[in-house]
């Protein structure tokens, strides 16, 4: 049986990975032809959470070769838009995941002031 302390981990460390994804994205978003990554997080068995990081493939805007003899080249296919919608997204799941921790850490606080 899992504890409330490593379900809550498990939550974080997976939250952190999808963070890390999202800033990847953005710090690339510049740079032609590079495919951004997403972050699934899906439960884990047989509790807590797992993630799984997939390359997106669509493409990017053709981008005119600055050069006539060169040929044209692809931007990236990162939005901003959806990067920092995912950040939002996320620093509410992590605000969302530390509350149980918080809760317990009160009540553990409170346990043992009671006993002291």
């Amino acid at each position: 049986m899992s504890s409330l302390t490593q379900i809550g981990r498990s939550a974080l460390d997976a939250l952190g990975k999808k963070l890390e994804v999202t800033a990847n994205n953005i710090a690339n978003a510049d740079t032609p032809g590079f495919k951004r990554s997403r972050a699934i997080l899906e439960e884990a068995n047989p509790a807590g959470v797992v993630v799984s990081i997939q390359k997106v493939d669509s493409p990017g805007v053709p981008v005119p070769a600055t050069d006539p003899s060169a040929a044209e080249q692809e931007s990236s296919n990162v939005s901003l838009e959806e990067e920092i919608i995912d950040l939002l997204t996320t620093k509410r799941a992590f605000e969302a995941n530390t509350k149980p921790l918080k809760a317990e850490d009160e009540m553990v606080g409170s346990l043992l002031d009671s006993l002291g």
